[in-house]
């Protein structure tokens, strides 16, 4: 039974985070717990994770996108300095990582999912209804198309995205939804320093630099910091930075 496989939280979860310096509040287990049960009691209508074992979505799951908290904590001090909210896009979504799972531990902040396939954006939209998340809003559009909206053009002060595409494509999917001086943080796998130097003149185009290469227990995050606004013409048309990167 989906329910009583996640009826706890496991150990090695919670040494693990307390490792990583992560700290919960009331109600943020319950939260993750909750998003657990319907992620799975989804997966079991359609394909949104491969991985079977509860402990291991813990780890893989819940622990990975949330090695993504330093940098959206500090974010929420900084605008909350400034006077005003924080904003974070999630772009890909899919079943929900990172961004609900970032959703589930930040309440309060507003968080937008962008998640193209119909049947994902659906369950999106059902698991924040059902675990009492009003701040988020799904999307479901093509980043490129989202990239182009004046809401949401260069608008968000933290990017985020975890097993999307090859950083190439996916700076311009990312970088022109953040803010100037925004944060991108791409979360990706051991070849993210390969990816680097492939993004090269693409990160170059759209003035995105490389701020830093974090390793985490399951691979890298990649820290973009945003210089200026981008030029006019991208994101291209919907499609065509997968076929034809700026690399």
């Amino acid at each position: 039974m989906v329910d009583d496989a996640f009826d706890s939280v496991p150990e090695s979860f919670l040494a693990e985070a307390e490792g990583m310096g992560l700290a919960f509040d009331a109600g943020d287990l319950d939260r993750l717990r909750g998003y657990l049960r319907l992620l799975y009691d989804a997966n079991q209508r359609m394909n949104l994770t491969a991985i079977r074992d509860p402990a291991e979505a813990w780890s893989r799951h819940v622990l990975d996108s949330l090695t993504l908290l330093p940098w959206v904590a500090a974010t929420v001090e900084r605008t909350a300095g400034e006077g005003r909210a924080a904003s974070l896009i999630d772009v890909g979504s899919g079943g929900g990582l990172p961004g609900l799972v970032l959703a589930c531990v930040q309440p309060e902040l507003r968080i937008v999912l962008v998640e193209a396939t119909g049947k994902k954006a659906r369950f999106l939209a059902q698991a924040s209804a059902a675990l009492g998340l009003d701040r988020v809003e799904v999307l479901p559009q093509r980043a490129e198309a989202v990239g182009r909206d004046p809401q949401h053009r260069e608008s968000h002060d933290l990017v985020t995205s975890r097993a999307v595409g090859a950083l190439d494509v996916l700076a311009e999917y990312l970088v022109p939804l953040a803010r100037t001086d925004g944060t991108i943080l791409a979360i990706k796998g051991a070849k993210a320093e390969e990816e680097i130097a492939h993004a090269k003149q693409a990160l170059y185009t759209l003035h995105a630099q490389v701020h830093e290469v974090v390793p985490t227990p399951t691979g890298r995050i990649v820290v973009l910091h945003k210089t200026r606004p981008i030029p006019k013409a991208y994101p291209r048309r919907v499609g065509e930075p997968k076929r034809q990167p700026l690399s």
